[in-house]
């Protein structure tokens, strides 16, 4: 087998191709032959070195990855519904970026013959985010005003799907016009072009009221005002710090992520007593060993996706062996929907 490895952190150069015996399922495992593989920007912050589960869980050298799609290779003891050959998707806890992996039967899903193998690589990761923000971490009434940034990428696009199911109505934003159709399409009631427009002041157009909840992936340049623009019971869910790190550059800029992260802002828990505003945060990837969460959110995308209820946003799909440019791309902030690896 091949896989991608990662022997320390840094640029995009620190993704090394390294072969490796053919892996075998332990019990309740199975092994899986990859055809396609969901690229986040986590992974990018995996290779950067400032991932912390993937400190604390693995350590160096990695193999970044956290979904996958494809055919079963062999199957471990206990293993009974599933036989060589059957298509299926699934999620990982790092070790995706490879030709074969290994993971417990409870975490790979059946693949329907009309999805094709990027886009069910695509999926999981992005809705499964959107799916614990909207539906898992906080209450939102229906009716509500919500705000989600990024709104044309991967978690964006799923956030605006899941939140038409919700009956929400969605300020999505872009950072460049060549997106607001594609978060138009994807359903959000108004898009805000912060390259042309003044994002604050759109969003009080908008939401003269206030915002029922805000959806942040930026970290911050947009947790602050974020906050300031909640209505009261509102609600701020910060689900990553993309800001913090270099887009055009793979080199770390480590001042500017110290700086970064002295500007984040704290909100004290009196204030948020005092303003009737919570702060919700959460990494999926320290949920592995809750299972159940897993099995009750994947129960319900699984049928939204196969009954075609939700579906991807726009895939563009990289050769396994350009797994930098992918990487490139995707941190340049340039991209539309999920970016994918194929073998």
């Amino acid at each position: 087998m091949e896989k991608i490895v990662i022997h320390r952190p840094g640029g995009f150069n620190r993704l090394q191709f390294e072969t490796f015996p053919d892996p075998l399922p332990g019990e309740n495992q199975v092994v899986v032959q990859t055809k396609s593989i969901g690229v986040n920007y986590a992974d990018c912050v995996v290779r950067m070195g400032y991932y912390a589960s993937a400190k604390k869980y693995i350590g160096w050298p990695i193999t970044p990855g956290f979904e996958f799609s494809g055919v079963v290779s062999v199957v471990g003891k206990n293993v009974g519904d599933l036989a060589a050959g059957t298509r299926v998707f699934g999620v990982s806890r790092f070790d995706s970026y490879a030709s074969h992996v290994v993971v417990p039967r409870s975490q790979l899903y059946f693949l329907p013959e009309h999805i094709s193998f990027e886009e069910a690589a695509g999926f999981p990761v992005i809705y499964l985010t959107a799916y614990y923000a909207l539906y898992m971490l906080v209450h939102i009434f229906p009716g509500s005003t919500i705000l989600i940034h990024s709104a044309a990428g991967g978690v964006g696009s799923a956030l605006l799907q899941l939140a038409q199911l919700g009956d929400w109505r969605t300020i999505g934003v872009v950072g460049s016009s060549h997106k607001v159709e594609e978060a138009k399409e994807l359903g959000a009631d108004w898009v805000i072009d912060k390259s042309k427009e003044n994002l604050w002041q759109m969003v009080e157009k908008y939401a003269p009221q206030g915002l029922d909840a805000v959806l942040d992936g930026n970290g911050v340049t947009t947790l602050r005002e974020g906050y300031t623009h909640l209505r009261p019971t509102g609600k701020l869910i910060s689900y990553g710090y993309h800001a913090m790190f270099a887009r055009e550059n793979s080199i770390l800029n480590h001042l500017k992520l110290i700086y970064s992260y002295l500007r984040t802002p704290r909100f004290h828990p009196i204030d948020l007593h005092n303003n009737n505003r919570s702060l919700a945060s959460f990494n999926l990837s320290f949920l592995f060993d809750r299972g159940d969460l897993l099995e009750i959110a994947m129960r319900s995308l699984y049928s939204w996706f196969t009954e075609g209820k939700i579906r991807m946003p726009k895939v563009t799909v990289y050769p396994f062996r350009e797994v930098s440019r992918a990487h490139r791309d995707l941190q340049s902030g340039k991209t539309v929907g999920k970016l994918v690896l194929n073998l």
